[in-house]
């Protein structure tokens, strides 16, 4: 029953990855039409991070009201409603209306799927389960590809994921039952642990703390800021490669569109292969691992080595990004306790979809003001932000005597 229900889990990743590549591969072709600058992807990107930021500071309290499973089918059904609304919407205030519940649905099912497996399941079960995730990112940008490259145009791709998102919410309602048998088989082990004076994780992991608490924890504003420059690389990476290949070295929309998914093909192989990594490897040394692989990548994209290289410097990125998101993920109850590791998590979220909401946007006004040229030394200065912040949170654990 356990492992059934880790495919649920994986299968509800991969509703997570699919909508988020679709934007950056569809808005070469959107922008001109509704009379808006190329920019304008990252007000709609804003708008749906900051959706994630409110879903995922609320997760903990959502969880322990209505549980992970009920939570993670309502939050894909909300996100299968957006991207319908995004393919049926004929102006850039539609798409902006529908951004809302966009980023509602993905944030709290993150945030929610990310505890549970960090406290019941394996490091390479995170790892796997963010490769889901991976999956599903590969596939939208995919998607949207095809339905473009078949002139069907960006509407139908957007519809293609809709109806692909509303099956897998139909799944997950349909499998509700097996949360239960899950939460009461692992009731039933923990209170034979209690009795032996030892504290249920189950219980430990739905305190709810409030944001102010959260912070003062020491090591959390360090965590908070990695989190932050992560998604800032990783979605400003996703959001604007297309349109780095386009206007930077003048490829056709289409085959950028379908280029630009070897990041989040780079990213779904890399995770897959964490997954095995981590039998050897701490959580801190795949982190680090991961920060090389992607300055390799950047180091690349600045050779000049034209169509090549750029696709070549994509896949190295979202290879190195593939095991730092899981890897700093499984690691929160180490670095902060198991009682307050969802709230812990929650936060970490929100400060993901921070960066996600501010970065990106904030590229988008450089690259039009200066030139998209700028898209590697912008990656590059977020990855050494985000090296140094981990860094910190990492050696006050290690003085704790905590190996992560």
């Amino acid at each position: 029953m356990a492992h059934l229900l880790l495919a649920v889990i994986y299968l509800a990743f991969v509703s997570l990855g699919l909508p988020d590549g679709l934007l950056g591969a569809a808005w070469p072709k959107m922008y001109e039409p509704f009379g808006v600058p190329v920019s304008s992807a990252g007000l709609l990107a804003m708008i749906i991070a900051a959706g994630t930021i409110v879903s995922s500071l609320q997760c903990a309290r959502l969880t322990a009201f209505a549980g992970t499973g009920r939570i993670t089918a309502a939050s894909v059904l909300l996100t299968a409603a957006a991207l319908f609304g995004f393919s049926v919407s004929n102006s850039f205030p539609a798409l902006c209306l529908w951004a809302v519940p966009y980023g509602l649905g993905a944030g709290c099912v993150d945030a929610s799927l990310n505890n549970y497996v960090a406290l019941h399941y394996t490091s390479r079960h995170m790892s796997w389960l963010h490769c889901m995730w991976g999956i599903g990112a590969s596939a939208g940008p995919s998607i949207m590809g095809a339905a473009l490259a078949a002139g069907h145009g960006w509407h139908t791709g957007y519809r293609y994921v809709a109806w692909i998102q509303i099956t897998l919410t139909a799944v997950l309602f349909f499998t509700l039952p097996l949360w239960k048998t899950h939460s009461r088989k692992i009731s039933a082990a923990e209170n034979t642990s209690a009795e032996s004076g030892q504290e249920s994780a189950q219980e430990s992991g739905r305190k709810v703390l409030r944001l102010a608490e959260v912070v003062r924890i020491p090591g959390a504003k360090a965590v908070m800021t990695a989190f932050f420059c992560y998604c800032a690389l990783e979605q400003t990476a996703g959001l604007w490669a297309a349109s780095y290949l386009v206007l930077h070295l003048g490829m056709q929309t289409e085959t950028a569109a379908a280029f630009a998914s070897l990041f989040f093909t780079g990213i779904t192989a890399g995770r897959a292969l964490s997954g095995f990594l981590t039998v050897k490897f701490s959580d801190t040394a795949m982190i680090f691992l991961g920060q090389s692989t992607v300055l390799l990548g950047i180091v690349v994209l600045f050779l000049p080595l034209g169509e090549p290289g750029a696709l070549a410097g994509l896949l190295l990125i979202g290879l190195g990004c593939a095991p730092i998101y899981p890897s700093v993920i499984h690691s929160t109850p180490a670095h902060f306790g198991a009682e307050r590791s969802q709230s812990v998590i929650g936060v970490q979220m929100a400060s993901a979809y921070v960066g996600t909401c501010l970065m990106p946007p904030l590229f988008g006004v450089l690259a039009g003001r200066f030139g998209i040229f700028l898209f590697p030394f912008w990656l590059l200065a977020v990855l050494l932000c985000m090296a140094v912040a981990y860094g910190r949170v990492a050696r006050r654990t290690a003085e704790r005597g905590i190996r992560v």
